[in-house]
């Protein structure tokens, strides 16, 4: 057996980093910055789409592909767009390679120099609105409701799986609508989408709130996010949904016909969330034994484990598991026997807990003689002797109860996580200990920016539910009108 995992309290980002590779989820690739996902690792990811996929379709959009690469021109046409992408751009210049003259390995062909330079799509704004413009004509073909599952690349200095990449996966829907009404209620909508997958799946409670100008992102008129809270005290934002305006139209000429038989720009939207809700995942719910995953989105919910001497004694414990196994599987519930004689039963019990499987239960001569089975749950850690005959319809109830008590917990924690502060003797103090701060703004980007400077911390957003409440700036003094939340963020 191998060491046991790093301590979150003595070094957090090692715990990570350490779980992430034990767990089998993903390692660093050979190119910086970009990773492998593993198998376990994607299977997480795949329950992640399926669930998201399904609710996009629920509210009436559609998926679709467009190109990885953008022309530069492309990318040049919405001046703020282009302004905050800039920077992290992957730009192709050539089409070729050839031998080398000197005869060691490859070298750019100068006669493959592309007319004009293309960008590794960072997000597909501009590669999209220039396919729509050939699509819209009329109020008629309007709206236009398109997710696409792609890769992007946005080259980064200091990197961390999951949380920060250079290529990641994500989905990124773009729509377009006839009224700026319709495009703000979609903006909303996809974002209380958002909220519902963190919440009802990954057990994660977020803010849903509104990005101050100077954390917009570039061409956006608003960004809607929702922010979540990891176990260290720093804040995730874990998905972003876009209000952009006319911006993107404006740039692409993309006009339609109105109902007033009158000319006028489209309006647009995009969201997306990424792999980075991978990292969100583990660090709002693990703990030091390893993952604890909510039971929705976990590849095995249940792993059984026979404990045996004999393969005359596997033969009768497998005989009166079959029909359990059939059982939970009928209900919907995954499950994996592991009858595999590589490993003892205690290793195995160390690497599910490792992997975060909900519930595991095991099975042995002296449970079969008295008709019982122990239950294992990850949650708690705590086990119970239950009934063989009605463990299946037991087992379904108790992930119910551990994918409510996950969230719970995970509530509990930002509760007792979240400061409203007064003062900036107070602010200083307590954005080292970390946590939400709940403290009023004066509202300038200059204050903002001097609070960043001074502690790292930055607005996470201004809640959607927070209320008119007069007060005075917790770094300025002047007047402010509502609290908005301050923390350090990945």
């Amino acid at each position: 057996m191998s060491k046991g995992l790093p301590k979150r309290s003595e070094n957090y980002p090692e715990w990570y980093n350490e779980l992430v590779k034990r767990a089998g989820l993903a390692e660093n690739s050979a190119v910086r910055g970009c990773m492998v996902i593993k198998p376990y690792g994607f299977a997480i990811w795949e329950k992640m789409q399926r669930a998201l996929d399904d609710m996009f379709k629920a509210t009436g959009h559609q998926n679709a592909y467009f190109p990885l690469f953008v022309p530069r021109s492309f990318l040049e046409k919405e001046e703020e767009h282009a302004e905050g992408f800039a920077k992290e751009c992957a730009v192709v210049t050539h089409y070729r390679l050839k031998a080398d003259p000197s005869g060691k390995g490859l070298m750019v062909d100068p006669d493959s120099k592309l007319e004009e330079e293309l960008i590794v799509r960072p997000t597909s704004e501009t590669v999209i609105w220039n396919a729509y413009k050939n699509w819209i004509q009329s109020w008629r073909d309007l709206p236009i409701l398109i997710n696409q599952w792609a890769n992007v690349v946005r080259w980064e200095m200091r990197t961390r799986i999951f949380l920060r990449t250079t290529e990641f996966l994500w989905q990124e829907g773009h729509t377009a609508h006839a009224t700026e009404q319709e495009a703000v209620a979609e903006t909303e909508q996809m974002l209380g989408v958002y909220a519902d997958f963190a919440e009802n799946w990954m057990a994660m409670p977020v803010i849903q709130g509104v990005k101050t100008p100077s954390e917009r992102f570039a061409g956006a008129v608003e960004t809607y996010c929702i922010e979540a809270l990891m176990q260290d005290g720093r804040a995730l934002q874990a998905g972003t949904s876009h209000f952009l305006g006319q911006n993107f139209a404006r740039s692409f000429d993309v006009k339609f016909v109105n109902k007033e038989n009158q000319l006028e720009f489209a309006w647009a939207t995009s969201w997306g969330v990424s792999t980075r809700l991978m990292g969100a995942l583990i660090m709002a719910h693990s703990d030091d034994n390893g993952l604890v995953l909510p039971p929705k989105l976990a590849p095995i919910q249940v792993v059984i484990v026979p404990i045996y001497k004999t393969e005359e004694d596997l033969r009768k414990i497998s005989e009166r598991i079959d029909p359990i196994i059939l059982e939970l599987k009928a209900l919907g519930i995954t499950v994996k026997y592991d009858d595999d004689d590589k490993q003892r039963s205690g290793w195995k019990f160390a690497e599910y807990e490792l992997k975060g499987v909900p519930v595991r239960l095991a099975v042995g001569m002296r449970d079969l003689e008295n008709g019982t089975v122990e239950v294992a749950r990850r949650d708690t850690l705590t086990k119970e002797s239950r009934p063989i005959e009605s463990v299946a319809e037991y087992i379904r109830g108790l992930l119910e109860e551990i994918q409510s008590n996950i969230y719970a917990r995970a509530m509990e924690f930002r509760e007792a996580n979240t400061f409203t502060v007064d003062s900036w003797d107070e602010f200083k103090e307590q954005i080292e200990k970390g946590g939400f701060i709940s403290a009023h703004w004066d509202g300038t980007a200059e204050t903002e920016a001097k609070i960043k400077e001074e502690t790292k911390a930055t607005i996470r957003c201004v809640p959607l539910n927070s209320i008119e409440e007069a007060g005075k700036c917790v770094y300025s003094g002047k007047e402010s009108a509502k609290r908005v939340i301050f923390a350090r963020a990945y």
